[in-house]
């Protein structure tokens, strides 16, 4: 799809020159002549939210500055990192051509409840996704933001509006061409489950209805017409700053049993999608790895240019997120480019750069 006019020929080279150096190296997907990717259709945690949290009455939201201080202009959008996130790559590099002449694409990918949103934006995509949501319907409770649940209903007002628009062919098309991703589980594990739910189970059974609940939602997302489904699984939850401020000792080491309980999750997650599959013949639901990617990076650092791994550049970079990373703490550091994480939970803006650029490669052919 063609997208380019909306462009003026003097934005184009702003973004090209961020993205270029991203995207026409190993990360850049040329798909076959018969394939297509019309749009990237995001749900999950604040990894992937792009601003939909923006208007919520919680403490989950991030739409004011140090956030964003390295998007376009250091404007706050609502990303919960110092730029752009792991949606923002793989919707661009999945549609790059090698010209500049045939980006067809904006560079980003749109929070739904972005007001600025446009008819066009819905074409090829947008994201659902809510900081602090989870698996478990009582984590979004927890911080007063969109469940799964909710996030499915405004996906259903989503297909209503691209019927007004492509009409129910045109829709159909684009559900069963377009990429699904869901990327959930941590805050779950690393605050529902230590938090509350560890006096109700123990942790394998926890994982269990993680899944179930997981497996639900994926059930009905293929049912409204998604057929391409990436899940991402969660990270070493124990390598988190803020996991590593209450649990890592003097040492500041990676909590072992928090990530323990990741992989174990994960492995249960894994079995699922290969059920699923065997299910749903038709459909491919990707299991995507991004625990190891993260753990190579935390655990050799220099390898990447990287020199601390055990804190956030924002504020002490120990516990603060959220409305504790705030331009009034003195201590947010001035060179993010060494820092594996922004803030106390979640990674840069280059750690994403690289990770995207290691799943892209490995997995775009999975969903084809």
């Amino acid at each position: 799809m063609k997208m380019l006019s909306s462009f003026s020929s003097s934005t184009i080279p702003l973004f090209v020159s961020f993205f270029i150096n991203f995207c026409t190296s190993d990360a850049l997907v040329k798909l076959p002549e018969n394939e297509t990717v019309p749009a990237v259709i995001v749900f999950g945690d604040s990894i992937v939210d792009a601003g939909n949290n923006n208007n919520l009455v919680s403490i989950a939201k991030c739409n004011f500055p140090p956030y964003d201080r390295d998007f376009d202009g250091g404007k706050p959008t609502g990303r919960f990192t110092d730029g752009r996130i792991p949606s923002d790559f793989i919707v661009f590099c999945l549609n790059l051509s090698h010209t500049a002449e045939e980006l067809g694409i904006k560079k980003l990918l749109p929070a739904y409840l972005d007001p600025t949103l446009q008819s066009a934006d819905l074409l090829t995509g947008v994201s659902f996704a809510s900081g602090a949501s989870g698996y478990d319907p009582l984590t979004s409770k927890i911080s007063q933001v969109f469940s799964l649940s909710d996030q499915l209903e405004m996906f259903k007002e989503y297909i209503g509006k691209l019927k007004a628009i492509v009409g129910e062919e045109g829709t159909n098309f684009i559900l069963s061409q377009s990429l699904f991703l869901l990327v959930q589980g941590s805050n779950d594990i690393g605050e529902t489950y230590s938090v509350i739910r560890k006096g109700q189970y123990d942790f394998p059974t926890y994982a269990d209805l993680m899944v179930g609940w997981a497996s639900s939602f994926l059930k009905e997302l293929h049912g409204l017409g998604a057929r391409r489904i990436g899940v991402f699984c969660t990270p070493p939850l124990g390598c988190l700053p803020s996991q590593i401020s209450i649990g890592g000792g003097k040492q500041r080491e990676c909590v072992d049993n928090i990530n323990e309980e990741s992989k174990l999750f994960n492995a249960k997650l894994s079995s699922e999608l290969d059920s699923l599959n065997t299910n749903f013949p038709l459909a491919r639901f990707v299991y995507i790895d991004i625990y190891n990617p993260l753990l190579g990076l935390i655990q050799n650092p220099l390898e990447s240019g990287f020199e601390v791994v055990d804190k956030g550049c924002c504020g002490t970079g120990l516990i603060e997120a959220s409305e504790l990373c705030n331009k009034f703490n003195p201590c947010t550091c001035d060179d993010v480019s060494k820092y594996v994480f922004w803030d106390s939970f979640q990674p840069t803006e280059r750690v994403y750069k690289i990770l995207i650029s290691e799943i892209i490669q490995e997995y775009v052919n999975k969903f084809l």
